[in-house]
């Protein structure tokens, strides 16, 4: 057996439940599978073997789901892919091959089934990682940041329950002013490259990392500059997209056998951990720019996150948008949720209306970190805290963003009974940063470091406790 060739990536990870990708390579004309087998820290005996086939038109990668585990429980696990010698063998067939499996053992941890237990994440988003005739250029200094976030996760209490990057985890248009990937092929490469360099490929082996995509998976601040020649473009980028990122989320339903469907009905997606809640929302690729309709998300997803909203029994719920929610940039490029300010207002009401508390809007993409929290001048039981947190890694062509860029000596929203007026409650972080977010009873704790895991700035967003 081989080393997986991107991979393994540890996925949506439950009580009882965990979905690892991997990705393996043509060898000749045979069929290739991909194998994972595990077992408990501290047990010797490993499972049976769990075999998938590895599928050209997945770029030979598949996901394979694990269940019946037990909560709060660290376990080991070997991955690798073979290929076989002529027909295809049957399962038993597979179960019956003396494999030789890779030496590297990877280890990831079930969620706690503790309802209040505190929980950790690692947020962030935007990591550059140019291609120069598809080679990285510096590769060193687009996954720097992973090996201090790798470090952080060793020592870390709470434990890290999941990494949540918010978009752009790969800029399929880093050379666009040059010589523009609109390939299929040119795009893979892209998420080869910037997945199996070595801290990212560490940290996502033994780490749930959930994932969203943003503008550079596809074109900067798509839809807005989309033509009539850019479909292939969209075809391409969206299907690496679905092997990449989205073939191990929760926006697959799980099937009885234990792999995720193929079919996609959305990217968007909600995952829980005892009483916290992420509903991950797809911004980007559900617009809809029309002025009499002007939506950043499509009907049916705003619909279902104003229903999470009024009923998760979440205590703390983290909506995740890859763009801006507040505050505004002083710029105006029409990409961000200013741009769409009926569908914000709606969010905003039914929170207020619903006297909906604990909610916290993440998100990345303006190169620059900080936080916020929005009140309403008549009635003081509102409150919204928004955490921004980006880049993992920037260009050099790129600017970071400064505390004068953004709007903050007005409201956000004036209404005719009221006015939604924010302060940033962190200082602005303009160079590459991550934030690790720590939910406990009383408050969420958010640390910025930097790429060193050297800590930047941090403060304690307190949480409403129902009396």
């Amino acid at each position: 057996m081989f080393k997986p060739t991107v991979g393994p990536i540890i996925g949506h990870t439950t009580t009882h439940h965990t979905r690892i990708f991997l990705r393996g390579d043509l060898q000749k004309k045979d069929s290739v599978f991909a194998a994972i087998r595990y077992r408990r820290i501290g047990d010797t005996q490993w499972s049976s073997g769990i075999f998938a086939e590895l599928d050209p038109l997945r770029d030979l990668s598949n996901v394979i789901a694990l269940h019946h585990l037990h909560a709060d429980t660290h376990y080991e696990y070997q991955a690798g892919w073979f290929g076989t010698d002529g027909t295809k063998p049957s399962p038993e067939a597979l179960r019956q091959m003396p494999l030789q499996w890779p030496k590297e053992v990877y280890r990831f941890h079930t969620t706690s089934s503790e309802i209040t237990t505190p929980r950790s994440y690692i947020v962030g988003s935007c990591r550059y990682l140019r291609m120069t005739l598809g080679v990285p250029s510096l590769p060193s200094k687009g996954d720097k940041i992973f090996g201090a976030i790798n470090r952080l996760v060793q020592k870390s209490w709470p434990p890290v329950s999941a990494l949540i990057m918010t978009g752009d985890q790969v800029y399929v248009d880093d050379m666009n002013l040059v010589s523009p990937d609109r390939e299929y092929r040119e795009i893979l490469d892209k998420y080869r490259a910037a997945f199996s360099q070595p801290h990212i490929q560490a940290l996502m082996a033994s780490v749930p990392t959930y994932m969203i995509l943003d503008d550079h998976e596809i074109e900067d601040n798509w839809p807005a500059k989309a033509n009539s020649n850019d479909a292939a473009l969209y075809r391409n980028a969206m299907a690496a997209y679905e092997i990449y990122q989205a073939s191990h989320s929760p926006a697959h339903e799980s099937l009885t056998e234990g792999q995720p469907a193929l079919e996609l009905k959305h990217y968007w997606y909600r995952f829980a951990q005892g009483d916290t809640e992420w509903f991950v929302t797809d911004s980007r690729t559900r617009r809809n720019l029309a002025v009499d309709d002007r939506r950043i998300l499509d009907a049916d997803q705003e619909q279902a996150l104003l229903e999470w909203l009024i009923n998760s029994p979440a205590r703390v719920k983290f909506l995740v948008t890859s763009v801006m929610f507040y505050p505004d940039s002083k710029s105006d490029d029409g990409d961000a949720w200013k741009a769409f300010p009926e569908q914000r207002l709606r969010i905003l009401e039914t929170i207020r209306i619903h006297k909906i508390k604990n909610v916290v809007i993440v998100s990345g993409d303006v190169h620059g970190s900080m936080t916020s929290r929005l009140r309403y001048s008549e009635d003081p039981d509102f409150e919204v805290h928004t955490i921004v947190s980006s880049p993992f890694c920037n260009s050099a062509w790129l600017p970071y963003a400064k505390a004068s860029n953004f709007i903050l000596d007005q409201p956000l929203v004036q209404t005719a009974t009221g006015d939604y007026r924010l302060e940033l409650t962190s200082k602005v972080i303009s160079q590459d940063n991550f934030a690790h977010l720590t939910v406990d009873v009383e408050k969420i704790r958010v640390e910025y470091r930097d790429s060193n895991g050297d800590y930047l700035d941090a403060v304690n967003l307190a949480l409403h406790i129902p009396l």
